[in-house]
């Protein structure tokens, strides 16, 4: 969750971690600090409750000097939001500081034990004890290097961690260290920069370093990176060449990131097909599942672990899946799956979806069915993650970077490359027919201009938005692979409005939610034509008779939903399997404008942080 940063250079280390922890806020923000060790020795350490503007406007009169620096913006898990539990976090002799992204499980015990050589602690955090702890190890060894004496801690503790330490005896060392959370390394000219992601790097270099789980990098001013195991054996860096562009991370004009991301589906959808699908040719390549094509042909099961928005784009794979590669999917919730014993066999493909490649459940996920030897496909959008590593072969979907904490264009993308992938096997199974195979393919290669369509809707769903701003409750709806999208639309909802919103099968809410049902009671369902229609319109009848007020998703020319619903937004005929791809497009417009209405932080919703890196 957490995000860290690191300077270490000839440049004023201040700015440069300041502009990193704004750019990182999107993975915390319930406080944020920093500490520089000064030209003359000083190590000073600022943090504050609140987000990285509360901490500069805190420290605008203190000395922000030094050339090595470390910062971090906190999601709280141990301790609650406040300036105590803010990183930096100090060692018993205040010579040390860490930051921390994780968690240490086993943080309790080695407190007692270091309380019991003296130690007091400050914060109710775990990463006091871990910075605690280190020095401990050197004080008993006081030949020891800072370097070893962090992996003799680390071989002490369970959990996850990335990590950087800053030592006020020595201004040009700084170490790092990871395992179960992101972290990269920028290598510039005689100066290197830390961060969990690229995002804060990309100003500054293109080439980076992607540390391993379990690796400690020394990163000392003028020299070479070094980076060792936990258990000392030498590592060589691999540095590659990153592909992010800044423009991708700033604004551009935008109010939100949100909206930014939003308005980019059309570009996101149609560069995670780019040079996969050609439907002139019939053409469909995605090397990944090309590599384990017969595993895929001959599975007798998908299981799909995802978490959040990206459990959702799993759920519409199911849909498509079943029906063009005639293959049962389970689509499973990670932070379920990896506690519940499931059964795996070695023949079943376990299909991961995360956007950032780093979800710690989804993580474990994939570690748990590799052990029973399954084959692991990764769909994410980060190129180097810890998903990718770990799993057998992958996609990657081609969103860019996405800041904004609610998923939007990763959905769609994640979608598209899921539906890619389904086409893919049934055409390698001789599942679909030939004609149907070349039809989806036209469609598939129409969905990033109709998405273009429907962002010129975004005047009149910002009307309605006005019109249920206030709404203290509100019900989605959807059948078949709208059902998804349905679920979909009301955590935008509840993301980032905070209203309590509700996504089920449109049949079901019979069964029980339709209760709810008032005068009062917002219902937006997803009605477009297709096998479902009637039914659909069935249940529109049901809500209006007991005084709901329907805002409808429909196909273009529509006239019987119309007649029912207090709203209806008229999106372009699609396929049934591939409205998925537009339809959600209005419930993020909606989801937007009445969070702003509300006076919402859009993009940094309350309790929420984009990369869910801890349990």
């Amino acid at each position: 969750m957490c995000g860290i940063v690191g300077y270490i250079g000839n440049r004023d280390a201040f700015p440069i971690l300041i502009k990193g922890l704004q750019r990182l806020e999107y993975r915390g923000y319930d406080s944020a600090g920093v500490a520089m060790i000064s030209p003359e020795g000083n190590l000073n350490v600022y943090k504050k409750k609140g987000k990285v503007s509360d901490l500069l406007d805190s420290c605008k009169d203190k000395d922000k000097s030094g050339n090595i620096g470390i910062g971090h913006t906190r999601w709280a898990t141990h301790g609650e939001p406040n300036d105590v539990n803010s990183h930096p976090h100090y060692s018993q002799t205040k010579d040390l500081v860490i930051i921390h992204n994780g968690i240490i499980e086993n943080y309790a015990s080695i407190k007692e034990g270091l309380q019991k050589r003296g130690h007091t602690f400050l914060s109710e955090t775990d990463t006091e004890v871990l910075i605690h702890l280190i020095e401990d190890i050197r004080k008993h060894e006081p030949e020891m290097k800072l370097g070893h004496a962090v992996m003799a801690a680390l071989n002490q503790v369970n959990g996850a961690y990335a990590i950087v330490i800053l030592d006020k005896n020595d201004r040009d060392t700084l170490i790092a260290a990871k395992k179960g959370s992101p972290m990269v390394i920028g290598v510039g000219k005689d100066e290197y920069f830390i961060a969990s992601d690229a995002s804060p790097i990309v100003e500054y270099t293109k080439n980076v370093v992607y540390i391993e789980d379990e690796h400690v990098a020394i990163i000392r001013r003028g020299e070479e990176l070094k980076i060792r195991t936990i258990r000392d054996k030498e590592i060589t860096p691999y540095v590659q060449e990153l592909e992010m562009e800044l423009e991708a991370i700033e604004k551009g004009g935008y109010d939100h990131f949100m909206l930014k991301e939003i308005y980019e589906q059309p570009r996101s959808i149609f560069d995670s097909m780019r040079g996969r699908l050609n439907s002139e040719t019939g053409h469909l390549k995605m090397g990944g599942i090309e590599e384990h094509e017969g595993k895929f042909k001959n599975a007798k099961r998908i299981i799909v672990i995802a978490c959040g928005t990206s459990w959702h784009a799993g759920m519409v794979a199911e849909y498509l899946f079943e029906e063009y590669a005639r293959i049962p999917v389970e689509v499973e919730y990670a932070s379920e799956f990896r506690y519940r014993n499931p059964i795996i066999y070695p023949d079943d493909i376990v299909i991961a979806i995360s956007q950032s490649g780093e979800t710690a459940d989804t993580l474990a996920a994939i570690e748990l069915a590799k052990t029973k030897g399954a084959t692991i496909f990764g769909v994410c959008n980060v190129v180097g993650s810890s998903i990718a590593r770990a799993t057998h072969a992958g996609s990657y979907t081609h969103a860019g970077p996405e800041i904004g904490v609610a998923s939007t264009k990763a959905f769609t993308a994640q979608v598209t490359v899921l539906t890619l992938m389904a086409l893919h096997v049934a055409k390698v199974k001789g599942a679909i027919a030939e004609s149907r195979y070349r039809q989806l393919l036209y469609e598939m290669e129409s969905i990033p201009a109709k998405v273009e369509e429907v962002l010129k809707l975004n005047d009149s769903i910002k009307k309605i938005a006005a019109e249920y701003k206030d709404a203290a409750n509100a019900l989605y709806l959807g059948r078949g692979y709208s059902f998804p999208v349905a679920l979909e639309g009301a955590l935008k909802l509840k993301e980032i409005s905070y209203i309590h919103a509700e996504g089920y099968p449109a049949a079901e809410m019979k069964h029980g939610p339709i209760a709810l049902i008032d005068e009062a009671m917002p219902v937006f369902v997803i009605a477009t034509k297709g096998p479902n229609y009637e039914k659909v319109v069935s249940n529109i009848q049901e809500v209006k008779a007991r005084k709901g007020r329907i805002i409808a998703i429909v196909t273009a020319g529509d006239v019987e939903v119309k007649k029912m619903a207090e709203h209806v937004i008229e999106i372009p005929e699609t396929d049934e399997s591939l409205v998925p791809l537009v339809s959600v497009i209005p419930w993020q417009l909606l989801s937007y404008h009445i969070a702003v209405m509300r006076g919402c932080n859009v993009d940094q919703p309350r309790n929420l942080a984009k990369s869910v890196t801890v349990e």
